[in-house]
């Protein structure tokens, strides 16, 4: 069987194939939990190391009149009318939002890499045409959220987060507004009450920041993004949680800091990953003059260029070059390891169980799907409900693990690039796959890359779960294998790759002054 095309698997996915994920083993996008009692409200949060901010106060918020002031004490009675007033649909957005608006923001996101990992079509002469950032709405839609693109936006929407709140629990303890519920006890709370200091408002910063980091990133959803941001501002109030007040500075915290991030990605060196034709053929012959081979995209019609070539070249948040975590070199074609992967694959191919066609699927994570960095983002939104974290400590968990994701998928573009070695169905006569072939070179395996650094960020900070994430990883390396898109060795050095990439995050993570 040949390789299916990307254009065949749109269609296919349009028609409601299960072609890319078990349909006996599904895994749910939207986000099911009850509100929750934090373990801890990290009251030295504002102490904490930021990522890109330079200073708590880098984004200046003026200080709150006091509880004692006439205005504050007509917010309380406004927001009590504004409890009291609620309608059915009022609290039925207080119940999506939750205490924890974290894990909403980042099931926007992950929804919003699924609709726009789409490759465009064909155009009638056989070329591709490509997605254009300065005119996103013309077709192909721009993004297309491909793994590089999407591993980037859950990077730079969760170390806004993060930085922000920071900010927000340094200027929450500053200031000291008693919460709401201790301002006026007769104002009624949907959730659990606590402590927190209420001004600014956390919830009001997360909306903000969210809102213009994901708008940038997915620019046709400017609207939709306000409109979720406007609705959870809403929900602040209707849930007791914050005056107008601690929102508007929340809100003003947030769109500073924003800022801040959107500078850093207008100059990290994504809008030159996606290379024109030439400098995409200069790649490979550097290839074949280094090793003697060089990857061939076999699919039908054929795309000139690969996917993001130079996402090697991308700027990373904590490694300090990419070459430090560049892998060896793969086996040379027809070497004796080569030959024992390849045989393995075949053997496979032939003997193919059902339980390893559904791990193939499960794991395969491909267009319409909100990729494999997607993936690890729900399993950490498991974890942060799990344990209960707050605001601030679930923002730490997705920006640690998508800082080593993203770095993860820069360094294994870069060896993909670097060494431009040849998919199974290229270097083996007559293979075949369960799976279309990316549009990309083999060594080393992405899934594998992304999934060790998630799963050794995770085990760091949930170490109870260690068994279970790096049977995660492991298992959606084997899925590469299984499903005949990687030889044994791209997943075994993805595999090491990742660990080693996550291995700075972790340092990082270790003094950032939170344990």
């Amino acid at each position: 069987m040949k390789s299916l095309s990307y254009f065949t698997l749109i269609i296919l996915i349009a028609s409601g194939s299960c072609l890319f994920y078990s349909c006996e083993k599904d895994y749910p996008t939207k986000v099911e939990f009850t509100p929750y009692e934090y373990t801890g409200l990290d009251e030295n949060g504002g102490t904490w190391k930021t990522t890109l901010l330079t200073s708590k106060e880098q984004i200046l918020i003026d200080a709150p009149l006091g509880s004692q002031s006439n205005e504050y004490k007509a917010e309380l009675t406004a927001l009590k009318n504004a409890v009291s007033a609620a309608t059915a649909s009022d609290k039925e957005a207080v119940d999506y939002w939750g205490n924890n608006p974290i894990l909403r923001w980042n099931e926007i996101a992950r929804e919003l890499a699924a609709k726009y990992n789409l490759t465009p079509a064909p155009n009638a002469d056989g070329t591709y045409p490509g997605p254009s950032a300065a005119n996103p709405g013309q077709y192909p839609l721009f993004p297309f959220a491909h793994p590089p693109y999407a591993c980037r936006a859950f990077a730079y929407l969760s170390v806004a987060q993060f930085d922000a709140l920071i900010a927000t629990w340094h200027y929450k303890y500053k200031y000291n507004r008693p919460a709401v519920h201790v301002s006026d006890h007769t104002i009624a709370q949907t959730f659990a009450a606590n402590n927190l200091p209420s001004y600014p408002s956390d919830g009001a910063v997360i909306s903000a920041v969210s809102r213009d980091i994901l708008s940038a990133l997915f620019p046709l959803e400017k609207q939709f993004l306000a409109d979720k941001a406007n609705e959870m501002k809403k929900s602040l109030i209707i849930s007791g949680l914050n005056v107008e007040s601690d929102i508007i500075a929340g809100d003003s915290l947030g769109r500073g800091i924003a800022k801040v991030f959107l500078k850093r990605a207008s100059t990290d060196g994504m809008s030159k990953a996606q290379t024109p034709k030439p400098v995409s053929d200069s790649i490979r012959q550097a290839a074949v003059t280094r090793f003697g081979w060089q990857w061939s995209n076999l699919e039908s019609p054929q795309r000139p260029v690969g996917i993001a070539p130079f996402f090697g070249k991308v700027k990373m948040w904590n490694v300090p070059t990419v070459e430090e975590v560049r892998p060896v070199a793969p086996p040379a074609i027809d070497s004796p390891d080569f030959k024992k992967a390849a045989d393995e694959l075949i053997d496979i191919a032939d003997n193919l169980t059902n339980e390893q066609r559904k791990i193939a699927n499960w794991w395969g994570d491909g267009l319409g799907t909100y990729t494999p960095p997607g993936h690890w983002n729900k399993f950490a939104t498991d974890f942060v409900i799990q344990y209960k974290f707050n605001p601030l400590r679930a923002a730490r968990v997705y920006a640690y693990m998508n800082m080593a994701i993203q770095d993860a998928g820069i360094s294994c573009w870069d060896a993909k690039y670097y060494y431009h070695y040849p998919r199974p169905i290229q270097a083996i006569p007559g293979f075949k796959t369960i799976l279309g072939t990316p549009n990309f070179p083999s060594y080393t395996s992405g899934h594998s890359t992304f999934s060790s650094a998630a799963a050794t960020v995770l085990a760091h900070i949930f170490p109870a779960e260690k068994t279970k994430v790096d049977g995660y990883a492991n298992e959606a390396a084997d899925s590469r294998v299984y499903a005949g898109i990687h030889f044994r060795f791209d997943s075994d050095s993805g595999l090491t790759q990742g660990r080693k990439v996550a291995e700075y995050t972790i340092n990082k993570a270790i003094v950032d002054g939170s344990n």
